[in-house]
């Protein structure tokens, strides 16, 4: 359970792998986990009084949910490196545009094979435009759960079997909160935030800026139309990380991308 909102737990999150039939084509599906069981208050009216745990052991349970995570990511980390996988954990808020942008990035980069693990708290919708760009992915449901963690990501691992020398994008569920702290073993963190939310997002989660390898602002055909301003932003994200690249994009038109992807391309390891 992530203490820091009550949501999650070891065996949370259903996996999919998503695929077609073809006419007349029909097989049992496999389940592989559970999703997580909710809690309901039948039993008892609201305004019951509740048992609070003092602070010092939600703090003590916190670490303890984070060290383990910490272990599994770990984990991860060497069953990438084992096989030259170059794993990217995408961040943003809700509607940033990072399904647009992997979509766009799948088709035009053209560098070796690339794979998907979609985060989302329901639905197929991201892992199915994943999919018809012919990209191998995986989707996790958390359900309640905002975040993605180590163990959702390994058994998607599993499960999605990345060829060796991949590029693996990770897109985290949107949220500029717990994702900043559950390491997934990602070779780096990508913040993408985009020019309809506020100049300031750097200072209100600092957190997951403070943890970012690179930051895309995207949208920025938008620019004339909306209150954003580009350097005042990159001035506050690197108030809190001090050094840290920043690009400007438009998933939609294009705009930027180059920069993008030759980021990316200088980050590929060859395959041990």
């Amino acid at each position: 359970m992530c203490a820091t909102c009550g949501c999650g737990g070891e065996t949370a999150g259903l996996i999919t792998i998503p695929h077609t039939h073809g006419p007349g084509e029909d097989h049992d599906h496999a389940h592989h986990d559970h999703g997580p069981h909710g809690h309901d208050h039948a039993d008892h009216e609201h305004g019951v009084d509740h048992v609070h745990l003092p602070v010092t052991e939600t703090l003590s349970l916190e670490q303890k949910v984070l060290a383990k995570n910490d272990s599994l990511a770990q984990e991860n980390r060497e069953w990438l490196r084992e096989r030259g996988i170059l794993a990217f954990n995408m961040t943003s808020s809700p509607g940033a545009g990072k399904t647009t942008l992997l979509v766009r990035t799948i088709g035009e980069l053209g560098v070796g094979p690339i794979a998907v693990i979609e985060g989302d708290q329901e639905t197929l919708l991201d892992a199915e435009r994943i999919m018809a760009t012919g990209c191998k992915v995986a989707q996790i449901n958390t359900g309640a759960g905002c975040h993605l963690d180590a163990s959702m990501t390994r058994r998607a691992l599993d499960l999605l079997a990345p060829e060796p020398g991949s590029l693996l994008f990770i897109e985290n569920v949107g949220n500029l909160v717990c994702p900043a702290l559950f390491d997934l073993g990602e070779s780096g963190k990508v913040v993408v935030i985009s020019v309809t939310e506020g100049t300031d997002k750097p200072l209100k989660y600092p957190h997951m800026f403070s943890v970012a390898t690179l930051v895309l602002i995207n949208k920025i055909d938008l620019l004339p139309y909306v209150d954003f301003d580009p350097d005042r932003f990159a001035e506050l994200a690197r108030s809190v990380n001090p050094g840290v690249r920043i690009l400007e994009i438009s998933a939609s038109t294009g705009a930027g991308l180059a920069r993008w992807y030759e980021w990316l391309s200088a980050q590929r390891v060859p395959v041990p």
